[in-house]
């Protein structure tokens, strides 16, 4: 056991040598770009995570919700009620609920000028573009504006994007990649959205 425990403690000193070196070179700061994408659950989950995270430092926050019309989920009725966190429901539905494609259009090109006016303000330390994914892979926004909008925000403005499917150019513009997995879901074995968990 003497043996085991040596060897234990002679491999976590060399892996906090290495990871205090890391976090010593580590020594840039800028707004980070983080991308959550992929077909399981939690990427929205993720990003409110982080705009708790923001919050609790003092953060001014701001978040735009895409494509998703409701208003009585359990994160709205927190973050939206929270001083430093202006939230906005800028979608109609699911497009299998609208399907109509040009309603779907005009809806993004609107949330998308809410989302703007967040992006090029020195005002919001944290920007939370959520489910924004589906409107690049519709085609519903113009890749390159959303791009350009995104790449030209405060220098020091976190952005943070969810939804499945990110495009190949939204991967490469980001600081950090996340692709979270579908291995099982609740939903499958006809179980309902929960409060709380789904909602």
């Amino acid at each position: 056991m003497n043996d085991i425990n040596q060897r234990h403690n002679k491999r976590m000193e060399r892996k906090k040598a290495v990871i205090d070196k890391n976090i010593e070179d580590a020594d840039k700061e800028k707004g980070l770009l983080l991308v959550l994408t992929g077909n399981g659950k939690g990427k929205s989950s993720s990003a409110f995570g982080m705009v708790a995270r923001a919050l609790g430092h003092g953060m001014k926050v701001g978040v735009c919700q895409f494509i998703k019309s409701r208003t009585d989920t359990g994160e709205e009725a927190f973050f939206s009620a929270q001083q430093n966190c202006d939230w906005h429901v800028l979608g109609d539905g699911f497009t299998w609920d609208t399907q109509d494609r040009t309603q779907d259009i005009a809806t993004s090109e609107a949330g998308w000028k809410i989302a703007k006016s967040m992006l090029s303000s020195n005002d919001y330390d944290l920007v939370v573009l959520d489910e924004l994914t589906y409107l690049l892979t519709s085609n519903y926004l113009d890749s390159d504006t959303v791009l350009t909008d995104i790449s030209k925000r405060p220098t020091l403005q976190h952005v943070v994007v969810t939804g499945r499917a990110a495009t190949d150019e939204l991967r490469e513009l980001a600081d950090t990649v996340s692709e979270i997995a579908d291995i099982k879901h609740a939903y499958r074995a006809g179980i309902k959205a929960q409060k709380g968990i789904d909602l």
